[in-house]
């Protein structure tokens, strides 16, 4: 699989997604400062991927601390935490990682554990983590890909795949699913402006697993649609409310709006620690705001006029009522998104 990130003595490995797909070359993180700036420029991106990096930076907070007890690193616990925590507000899996770290170190300073034991848990911890997320992926691939048409051109938008996870990807990993049960499956990919997320790592990702793959401009969809080369369009989420609404790269709600018009199945593929129950509706979650450079300038070119104003939100909401079904590696919902989380939610606990 493509190694999005992986674990080193020396610290946190990236490949560098900002310089993709013309140049395959990789970011050391060996300190929680340095992951915290991969993630805030993109060098590491997506949702469960920004998590599981997350947990890594707290991880190597406490490997490289000088406190020499637990009770003395505890302060700069927090610290870490509220550093890495501050790098991208919207997507959820960020704050779910760094909960579920803090739960830890919490367990283990009650517990009177030493420092040493703390490290190793916590390291443990994000290697667990990092596990999850890859067989979440495949658990999830496999009931979306059952949702797929047997033949057809599927829309993605951004990049669900195996760059925004651990491992095998979310909306990607659902079309990798199809294909290996023998889908005829052609991608359209939306370059998916201003980062060109789609054009320049989702184009790559499938072609280094010789998935046909074609690359539109993002106001292209739904000219596609209306000559029916669309049969089914999956893209991933950075939170999902508890009503099933959910936040995506910007431009989702457009195509969201445009599947609903030419009667197209539109799926939303996340793992669970994307949900966010205590968030009610889409309205509840904060929206990024980027660097305008990120829209007045492409490869050091400046495109737009001096002083013109720029508005350059990371992320849009698409509400429930277009999505046909989200795609979770517990199982697939269906509307009304309250009631089939919750009920889920009650089986997992039983589980």
């Amino acid at each position: 699989m493509i190694p999005t990130l992986s674990w080193t003595p020396e610290g946190v490995r990236f490949i560098d997604q900002t310089r993709l797909p013309l140049e395959e070359s990789y970011v050391l993180a060996s300190t929680y400062e340095q992951v915290a700036d991969v993630i805030v420029t993109m060098v590491v991106r997506g949702a469960p991927a920004i998590g599981v990096s997350a947990a890594y930076g707290v991880a190597l907070g406490a490997l490289k601390t000088r406190a020499r007890t637990t009770q003395e690193f505890a302060p700069e616990f927090e610290i870490v935490c509220a550093r890495l925590a501050g790098t991208r507000p919207t997507a959820v899996n960020l704050f779910w990682a760094i909960d579920r770290m803090k739960r830890l170190f919490g367990d283990l300073l009650a517990s009177g554990a030493n420092l040493s034991q703390v490290q190793q848990r916590l390291l443990a911890e994000a290697h667990a983590m990092y596990d999850e997320d890859i067989a979440a992926c495949k658990t999830m691939g496999a009931f979306g890909g059952a949702l797929l048409p047997d033949e057809g051109g599927v829309l993605t938008h951004c990049n669900a795949g195996a760059l925004a996870t651990c491992g095998y990807g979310t909306a990607l990993g659902v079309i990798r699913s199809a294909v290996e049960q023998g889908k005829k499956i052609h991608v359209y990919a939306d370059e998916t402006r201003p980062f060109l997320q789609g054009a320049r790592l989702t184009a790559w990702e499938l072609m280094e697993d010789g998935i046909d793959t074609t690359v539109i401009c993002d106001n292209m969809a739904a000219s596609l649609m209306r000559a029916g080369k669309i049969k089914a369009v999956v893209v991933g989420a950075d939170r999902i409310a508890a009503n099933g609404d959910f936040a995506n790269k910007i431009g989702t709600y457009n195509v969201a709006i445009l599947a609903k018009e030419h009667g197209i199945p539109f799926y939303c593929a996340a793992p669970w620690s994307t949900i966010d129950t205590a968030t009610p509706t889409g309205d509840a979650i904060p929206i990024e705001e980027r660097s305008p450079v990120e829209v007045t300038h492409h490869g050091g070119k400046q495109l737009t006029p001096h002083g013109v104003g720029i508005c350059n939100p990371a992320f849009d909401v698409t509400p429930a009522r277009y999505v046909t079904a989200v795609i979770t590696e517990r199982g697939v919902l269906r509307a009304p998104y309250s009631e089939s989380l919750k009920e889920m939610e009650r089986i997992a606990g039983q589980a």
